[in-house]
């Protein structure tokens, strides 16, 4: 059965264009459009569609007005914005996905743009990768993540697939030198906004991040995350030196590495590579980085996302240092899969709720 897809953009153009691309896959079908937030918040208000495909500037009641009132009358809708290449659309983009949004593709500039195959395969990638139930990569809209019951963090850690012993982890207290190394992608940012809050600003390690997002988005959302967290977050700059407490986001359109500083200490290292898989920054390449530093432990953290970035880093990771994994269990994942690969890879310590992965973290690496 086809997915019915509800397109709100007060361009009559656009409307069209997104409209044709959607009904060329067989698995969608667009069955409504709307030109503003208003009229949009009626239909929803008594119709129920599989996603809403909204734009954030428009007349009568714009898409973050519109989200606002779906959180406060909790309407249940997946909505994936659409969103401009600007400061100010980043911004507004990640104030949508602290509201329930579940992730955002970036608008075309331009007509050529919009009808071209990028903006198709982008549109069409996330449409699959939020509304994909009948293969388990989608378990929960954002809108109910709140609702969900949670289960409990095993107390059992999972045994690694090659039978191999385990590596001694350190107690938190131990003197030691710690690192924390978390991977996200699709309903990341969501993710992100509940996660990092919780973060005790004490936490005895720094922590370095990648969230697959476009260049200006990261700064945008480190900003914000900045501004609601305990902990200090920044968009990770070539030479940082790593300080405990702060959490290092990488930029959008470079890859982030963590090299060694003469005379101890670690710091940011950026570089320019070309994607790998299409991905810019990479969780494989932070994760390979790791490597060649002098961490004693690194807690390695994999949230949602499309596919499987990060596992074949951390495999790697695992056979030079001491390292535990934490995943995000999938009944509060918007999309199992990054999650799901390092599992069955055999490579998880710990699988719990989004809720618990920030208390899980300090646990693990304890405070100062």
């Amino acid at each position: 059965m086809k997915k019915n897809i509800l397109v709100v953009d007060d361009s009559a153009l656009m409307r069209r264009v997104i409209c044709d691309i959607i009904n060329t896959d067989n698995r969608f079908q667009a069955i409504e459009t709307c030109s503003d937030g208003l009229q949009a918040y009626e239909k929803l208000k008594v119709k129920r569609y599989d996603a809403v495909l909204l734009d954030v500037y428009m007349p009568r009641m714009t898409g973050l007005q519109l989200l606002e009132r779906i959180q406060a009358e909790h309407i249940n809708a997946t909505v994936v914005v659409v969103s401009t290449l600007t400061t100010e659309g980043a911004s507004e983009t990640v104030r949508a996905m602290e509201l329930g949004a579940v992730d955002f593709v970036t608008k075309p500039e331009n007509i050529i743009e919009a009808k071209g195959q990028d903006f198709r395969r982008r549109l069409l990638s996330m449409l699959t990768a939020v509304l994909r139930m009948d293969e388990a990569d989608v378990i929960v809209k954002v809108a109910d993540v709140r609702k969900t019951p949670l289960r409990e963090p095993s107390s059992q850690p999972l045994q690694k697939a090659s039978g191999l012993p385990r590596k001694r982890t350190l107690a938190p207290g131990h003197a030691s030198n710690r690192l924390i190394a978390l991977a996200c992608s699709t309903g990341g940012p969501k993710a992100l906004h509940t996660v990092l809050p919780g973060l005790d600003p004490r936490m005895d390690a720094p922590m370095v991040l990648v969230q697959h997002m476009p260049v200006g988005f990261t700064k945008s959302l480190a900003d914000r995350l900045n501004e609601l967290c305990q902990v200090t977050v920044k968009e990770a700059e070539e030479g940082d030196v790593l300080q405990k407490g702060v959490v290092y986001i990488a930029p959008g359109g470079k890859h982030l590495e963590v090299v060694c500083q003469a005379g101890g200490g670690h710091k940011i290292h950026l570089n320019d590579d070309p994607p790998i898989g299409g991905l810019k920054p990479c969780a494989n390449v932070m994760y390979e980085s790791l490597k060649n530093t002098r961490f004693d432990e690194i807690t390695c953290v994999v949230l949602t996302g499309m596919g499987a970035d990060g596992t074949a880093g951390i495999e790697s990771l695992d056979k030079s240092k001491p390292i535990h994994v934490i995943a995000q269990n999938a009944q509060t994942c918007v999309v199992y899969g990054m999650p799901r690969a390092v599992a069955e890879a055999g490579l998880v310590d710990e699988v719990v709720p989004l809720e618990s992965i920030a208390n899980t973290i300090i646990k693990n690496v304890g405070v100062k």
